[in-house]
């Protein structure tokens, strides 16, 4: 779908450049959406967010736990 109609953007393009580690601010200068009339950049923004809390970063503990098992238990 067409998030910015001045120019022509889309979803798939800022959900992709953010999936590639850019933030809303270097999707708007690379892309140069919410330049214009600035009535997309809340859809846009929010697509952004739901891209950076869509991969989760996960801390595992390794530690051996002290019953032996493979596993630390929290």
């Amino acid at each position: 779908m067409i998030v910015c109609v001045c120019n022509r953007i889309s979803d798939r393009e800022i959900t992709r450049h953010a999936h590639a580690g850019m933030g809303f601010d270097d999707i708007q200068l690379e892309l140069g959406v919410a330049t214009c009339c600035g009535s997309c950049e809340s859809c846009a923004r929010e697509l952004v967010a739901q891209c950076c809390s869509a991969q989760p970063v996960a801390a595992l503990n390794t530690a051996q736990a002290t019953d032996g098992s493979a596993w630390a238990r929290a």
